[in-house]
């Protein structure tokens, strides 16, 4: 009768013994089951950014984009650039690509249809790349503005020259300034925002 009082407890000690092996089980695969969830939640996340990535490729082509406005607008730097040797250090690589793209009238034309219906139309680039392409459109256009007024106003000498001199030179130190920032952003993968020109590209890319 003794052997037969003790006999259920290895028993009981074994079921104990097997439901802790269970719980313990149980837990390790719940928690492996969350961390890769959680990678994966990770994955997913870093790969949706809704179109706004900034690969190399992105940035390159951002980056030329600014060569544009400042090719259009290479005039409004005559004065400028004769008077300060270091511009001239800076523009000079630029020369036979400038020259390419003045040999032909209609060239800007071209180029401006092409950046806008090709790229800133486009849903297949990215819109880091459409926002910036929209902005060297925008800042081009600006163009516009001095082009009328050395037009109507055309002084040969005097103070009149003197303020078509300042005009000239501020639109192409500020067409440099936005080479210079825009480009080198891009090439970082950053958004280089230009005074309202950036608000202008945002309301054309939706």
């Amino acid at each position: 009768m003794s052997a037969l009082s003790l006999s259920p407890k290895p028993f009981l000690i074994s079921l104990k013994d097997r439901s802790r092996l269970s719980l313990t089980t149980h837990l390790k695969t719940q928690k492996t089951l969350f961390c890769k969830s959680k990678r994966l939640t990770k994955i997913i996340t870093a790969k949706s950014d809704g179109g706004n990535s900034a690969d190399t490729g992105d940035r390159i082509i951002s980056a030329v984009c600014y060569f544009y406005p400042f090719f259009d607008g290479i005039q409004y730097g005559k004065y400028v650039i004769n008077q300060f040797s270091p511009i001239q250090a800076l523009i000079q690589p630029l020369v036979p690509a400038i020259r390419v793209f003045k040999s032909f009238p209609l060239n800007g034309f071209l180029v401006f249809l092409t950046l806008y219906f090709v790229v800133v139309r486009n849903p297949n680039f990215s819109r880091y790349v459409r926002f910036n392409t929209m902005q060297a459109i925008v800042l081009d256009v600006l163009l516009i503005f001095p082009d009328l007024l050395e037009r109507s106003f055309n002084p040969r000498d005097g103070l009149g020259l003197d303020l078509l001199m300042s005009l000239d030179s501020t639109v192409f130190l500020y067409l440099l300034v936005c080479l210079i920032y825009g480009s080198s952003s891009c090439l970082l993968g950053q958004v280089p925002r230009l005074p309202i020109v950036a608000e202008a590209a945002d309301r054309q890319v939706l």
